[in-house]
């Protein structure tokens, strides 16, 4: 097996898939498909967006300095990639995929509300990259959908069957493989002594025999 070597870019995949809506939701207001998105800081919770000049949003998002950022699911993967191709120049795009606009909590730009995840965010700084520029953006709220919501009031947002990007292609998440730390745990629980880790399996199954 060898290596192939390509020019300078950017092909770090997977990457989120989202839908950014701007305007104003009394007004004009868009969708625009983003995959260059993601966490900068916890505190303050800061994102970014990194979109074209040339694109129809750009000069929306740079006037009103608001955006929310929607999570996309299995079930607005097609609107997803429609948002993304087709510009608000052309068409009314929460009237063609049948998205609902909602109001958000601090932002006037509108969420979606078919979104499981509603991100709002107000744009602290301009960065100008080059093909691309960064919004960099502080969230002001967020809307989660009661829907995915367990008794105890967790949030099980991989219930909603998230999505992601890659090379072109939007696919599943498919199966988990881990929970965040569990390697550590792993290799915790290997490292303790034989006695200590059949009182751990052992006896629970000794006990279940016995019926205690």
């Amino acid at each position: 097996m060898g290596k192939s070597v390509w020019k300078p870019g950017t092909v770090i995949y997977p990457v989120p898939a989202v839908m950014v809506s701007c305007g104003d939701i009394e007004g004009e207001k868009n969708i625009i498909t983003v995959a260059w998105t993601g966490t900068i800081n916890t505190n303050p919770p800061m994102t970014y967006v990194s979109i074209r000049p040339e694109r129809h949003s750009y000069e929306i998002i740079k006037k009103t300095g608001e955006f929310v950022i929607n999570l996309v699911t299995e079930n607005l993967a097609y609107a997803c990639d429609f948002c993304g191709v087709r510009s608000g120049k052309d068409v009314d795009k929460f009237s063609e995929m049948k998205l609902t606009p909602f109001k958000g909590n601090v932002v006037s730009a509108p969420l979606i509300y078919e979104s499981p995840v509603n991100i709002e965010c107000k744009v602290k700084e301009i960065v100008k990259l080059g093909s691309h520029d960064m919004f960099i953006g502080e969230v002001v709220s967020v809307s989660v959908s009661d829907e995915y919501m367990d008794e105890t009031g967790k949030f099980h947002f991989n219930k909603s069957k998230p999505i992601c990007y890659s090379h072109g292609g939007y696919f599943g998440l498919g199966k988990q493989l881990g929970t965040f730390g569990y390697s550590v745990k792993k290799q915790k629980d290997e490292n303790k002594p034989k006695k200590e880790r059949w009182r751990k399996t052992g006896r629970k199954t000794k006990n279940k025999k016995e019926g205690k």
